[in-house]
């Protein structure tokens, strides 16, 4: 017991830094002597053998999980996951995968990566990497075989499909380099001489990217009328590339944030501290519920000090800072260690992981206690749940079809066939699907073993089982047959009903393709609600100007 009692001084040690009471010490000191001898017992005595590694760890997450989502362990197997959340980079073939039944198959392989050089295309179905096969294999356990050092090579084997439902088989050679995730996948003019940027993450560079973006958009473009940036589904990253991204268009020495911690260290303001590039420029920001935290910082800043129309919906409602610590043996910690402000005052934080209710449900931040702050000219907003859009548009919600369409690949299994039968196609930006090759898509459909169940007839359903339960049943027969007959979907009336989403989604998939994920962003302009609200608004200077005042 003389080691753990050890352990224990040294875990009550490290926290001299902080202010406790003789109780709190004692009830730390209690409960680090109990989990260790806790795991000496069972380590001991339990009838199999115990992996130290994944034992401890199990602990580790679960005692995270109690706290909030961003608090992690990064053990040094993970420290690639760590380090590509911060810089954007790592060592491999530069693909997204996804599982499909019982294998892993390349989904997107990124523009110019290892992957595309050696010919890998969305659809082939990995079997083995370096004569491992991967047959039930996870997407986590593949990604980390073709995961490793740059320059180092691997060979694997993939079935590609064939027309007629064949498959061809394989074997590449793939030489792994250091991919760099680019945070602006897509920058351009459109109407009118508008900008767009498209911002996808906050890593290392991110504020690089947007001053580089922005400067060669006006310098191709000297009169430049205002600049849509594009936020949606980001979900932050780094603080400090937040604050730069504002200070491209805010004044220098503006404050952009201040962070409230439980240690007097972590009370910070984070200040603008160079000379900005452009303050005049008229600028939207589209935001969606996937937008969070330093994409909640840039677009609630520019709304605190009006420098920007902010269009979409509600952010997510990320107001934590997260701070990485280093631990023993190459680990990581990456702990929540304060909330953030913007420029009102207002915290955007939605969720109080403090409060938890009979169930150890979190809660959100009721209407009730959400409270008012001010813009820089006066305008009312509020904190407590996400930054709210001065121009709100709703998102379109896919219907049950279309949903399953994605859910069961056959959206993508379609556009696996087109690219077999099509070497080219148009420009992502003019490529449309034509209603005969539609037609094609609903009759390869129709031969699938698909269907799906509406929510209202899920609803009937749940009716039918609850009125047999409370012997209702026989009375409202004949009532519930009529309805099933009436709610009843049909398949191919549906791929009619629902025929411009489906198309929507078949030529975003065909596109990515040929034109990767740039392709995807222009092909969708024409079915963009949000973007062309920020344009009806950035050609409107009187709206925009008394939206802001």
């Amino acid at each position: 017991m003389k080691k753990i009692g050890l352990i224990v001084i040294v875990a009550v040690v490290g926290f001299s830094s902080i202010s406790f009471t003789a109780s709190e010490y004692f009830e730390i000191s209690k409960n680090l002597e109990i989990f260790t001898t806790l795991y000496k017992e069972v380590n001991t005595y339990y009838v199999d053998d115990i992996d130290p590694n994944e034992f401890i760890q199990t602990g580790i997450d679960a005692m995270l999980k109690s706290l909030d989502p961003y608090t992690t362990y990064y053990p040094e197997s993970k420290i690639q996951d760590y380090r590509f959340q911060t810089t954007g980079k790592y060592g491999g073939i530069g693909s997204y995968i996804k599982r499909k039944k019982d294998y892993i198959i390349i989904s997107e392989p990124y523009e110019n990566s290892p992957a595309v050089k050696a010919g890998l295309i969305a659809g082939d179905k990995i079997i083995t990497v370096d004569d491992k096969y991967i047959k039930d294999k996870t997407s986590s356990e593949v990604s980390k075989l073709l995961k490793g050092e740059p320059g180092t090579t691997i060979t694997v084997k993939v079935l590609r499909p064939q027309l007629e439902g064949k498959e061809k088989e394989l074997l590449l050679d793939i030489t792994r380099e250091e991919v760099q995730m680019k945070n602006v996948p897509y920058f351009g003019i459109l109407e009118n001489e508008i900008a767009y940027i498209k911002l996808s993450r906050f890593t290392q560079k991110a504020s690089k990217e947007i001053e580089d973006a922005y400067k060669s958009l006006k310098e191709d473009n000297p009169d430049l009328k205002g600049v849509v940036l594009d936020l949606r589904g980001n979900p932050g990253g780094l603080l400090n590339e937040a604050v730069k991204i504002c200070n491209i268009f805010i004044a220098k020495n503006q404050l952009v944030c201040f962070t409230k911690g439980k240690i007097k260290d972590w009370n910070k303001e984070f200040i603008t501290s160079n000379e900005p590039i452009d303050t005049e420029i008229p600028i939207t920001v589209l935001t969606s519920r996937g937008s969070a935290s330093a994409s909640e910082i840039v677009s609630g800043t520019f709304q605190d000090l009006d420098r920007a129309v902010v269009i979409g919906q509600r952010t997510f409602g990320k107001g934590l800072v997260q701070t990485t610590k280093a631990l023993d043996y190459n680990s990581k910690l990456k702990v929540t260690t304060a909330k953030y402000y913007i420029p009102s005052g207002r915290c955007i934080q939605a969720i109080n992981y403090a409060e938890k209710d009979e169930t150890g449900a979190v809660k959100k931040v009721p209407d009730s206690l959400k409270v008012a702050f001010k813009t820089k000219n006066g305008r009312e907003v509020f904190d407590g749940g996400g930054v709210y859009p001065d121009i709100k548009v709703e998102r379109d919600k896919f219907s049950y079809i279309a949903s399953n369409l994605l859910r069961k690949d056959l959206i993508f299994d379609y556009a696996t066939i087109f690219r077999l039968n099509n070497e080219t196609i148009a420009k992502a930006l003019d490529f449309r699907l034509s209603d005969k090759e539609y037609d094609k898509f609903m009759d390869w459909v129709n031969t699938k073993d698909f269907d799906y169940t509406t929510e209202s007839e899920a609803l009937l359903e749940d009716l039918e089982k609850s009125s047999k339960e409370e012997e209702y049943f026989e009375n409202i027969k004949e009532t519930l047959e009529l309805l099933k007959k009436d709610i009843s979907h049909n398949k191919s009336k549906d791929l009619i009903t629902f025929k411009d989403e489906i198309k929507m989604l078949l030529e975003s998939e065909i596109v990515k393709r040929y034109y990767f994920k740039k392709g995807v962003i222009e092909n969708n302009f024409h079915y963009d609600k949000e973007l062309k609200e920020a344009l009806k608004v950035l050609n409107d200077t009187e709206k925009y100007k008394e939206i802001l005042n």
